[in-house]
């Protein structure tokens, strides 16, 4: 997924399902028992993260912005870790 329209998206929706980001990450941990799973700099100095249970499955992509609010994405069930080899001459 582009990182560029996750922020894109999440800028869209800031008004409703965005917040300073410490409040986001305490919300995700104590409420669902996620914790970050990964990270990747998106357009403009936006932050993509991703938030995972193992418990429960649950998962969350936050987009961080340069404001220092951040912004509910994506969320689902189902997560899984996943290591694959890159294809030959990636």
């Amino acid at each position: 997924m582009c990182l560029g329209i996750m922020a894109l998206a999440a800028q869209q929706v800031q008004a409703r399902t965005c917040a300073p980001r410490e409040d986001i990450v305490k919300r995700l941990t104590e409420t669902y028992g996620e914790t970050r799973r990964g990270i990747g700099i998106a357009r403009q100095g936006a932050v993509m993260e991703v938030y995972a249970s193992d418990q429960s499955g649950s998962w969350t992509i936050t987009v961080t912005l340069p404001d220092g609010m951040t912004c509910l994405v994506a969320s689902g069930q189902a997560y899984e870790n996943m290591a694959e080899a890159l294809p030959p001459n990636a």
